[in-house]
């Protein structure tokens, strides 16, 4: 990079300090752009980026809406782990499951399908779109949507407690999954009773 200063004309160009290569140069001196990830602070690394993904999924922006969705899922497991009944400890869970997803589609964006009509669908069938590594995921909580329609009609026998707790564990389980995958903080683990 050659900056040339001159002060009049026919003076040949005096040199600075920027003439050196960026390795020869003090960080004070080197632009971001020269700088090296551990040299830069974090707000010019720029948000997410302050540590690497531990799935190794990229890490995006995250918008009010999914932040809302996360904090959401978290509430309702800690509403599933004070329900007494299994069957509703059983919907809190999978609902607190389903927020979480619904906040990976949020962030990642729902894929097109290319008709500018279409019917709604499930955040089980697009969580496997925008993010493959959550497809198990995806498919085991899908599983579980007929159960929780029926606690929710009110079968009491719909869910046994220690399906309740399982589920319970499981969507624990994937909400920290969830908010590593989007890098958020994981809170720590709620206290979950024992089936019985």
């Amino acid at each position: 990079m050659v900056n040339a200063v001159t002060s009049a004309p026919g003076r040949t160009p005096m040199r600075t300090r920027t003439d050196r290569a960026p390795a020869d140069r003090t960080p004070a001196e080197r632009t971001p752009a020269e700088l090296t990830p551990a040299e830069l602070t974090p707000a010019e690394r720029g948000p997410g980026s302050g540590r690497p993904s531990p799935t190794g999924l990229p890490r995006h922006r995250m918008a009010p809406s999914a932040l809302a969705l996360l904090d959401s899922a978290r509430r309702g497991l800690a509403d599933a782990v004070d329900e007494t009944s299994p069957a509703g400890r059983y919907v809190a869970a999978h609902l607190a499951a389903l927020r979480a997803a619904a906040a990976v589609v949020a962030v990642r964006g729902e894929p097109s399908s290319g008709s500018r009509r279409r019917r709604p669908r499930s955040v089980w069938d697009l969580l496997p779109q925008v993010e493959p590594a959550l497809a198990e995921w995806a498919a085991f909580f899908a599983a579980g949507a007929s159960k929780r329609a029926a606690a929710e009609a009110g079968l009491s026998r719909a869910a046994t407690a220690r399906e309740a707790d399982d589920l319970l564990r499981d969507a624990e389980i994937f909400l920290s999954v969830v908010e590593t995958a989007l890098g958020v903080p994981s809170e720590s683990p709620l206290p979950l009773r024992t089936a019985g």
